[in-house]
């Protein structure tokens, strides 16, 4: 049943305006709607609810990401807008604070004003032809 509706993701936030202002001005996701418990953005075909919440739970995992055709680009275009890719350590990111997983994938991570850890991705590189794939 639910693998041809919708999905919808959720991310929270303790203040609606200033998360506003990091979603819909600094990311710039088209907003739709406000209402009194959240804002809405189109995130590339995607619905998300930026989600009033009393406080928010912490988590140092990733809770929302963005496959990108070039992380470079993209981690330029958090730059230029003041958004910092978070470093972690131990995990052998590059100085732009680009992460090559095994398979080639490659990651960067940043903040939201709420401190959700958020994530711009580009996928491995095909196999180059006559190279095996593992």
């Amino acid at each position: 049943m639910l693998e041809g509706a919708e999905l919808v993701a959720f991310v929270a936030t303790t203040d609606l305006q200033r998360s506003h202002a990091f979603y819909g001005d600094r990311l710039r996701l088209r907003h739709v709607e406000t209402t009194p418990f959240a804002n809405v953005y189109d995130a590339g075909g995607t619905k998300l609810r930026v989600t009033l919440v009393e406080q928010r739970a912490g988590s140092p995992y990733t809770v929302l990401g963005w496959q990108v055709p070039d992380i470079v680009v993209a981690v330029r275009f958090l730059a230029e807008r003041g958004i910092a890719v978070k470093h972690f350590e131990g995990m052998g990111q590059n100085e732009a604070g680009i992460w090559t997983a095994p398979g080639g994938a490659r990651i960067a991570w940043f903040e939201d004003p709420d401190g959700n850890v958020l994530s711009v991705g580009q996928a491995s590189p095909p196999p180059a032809p006559g190279e095996v794939e593992l």
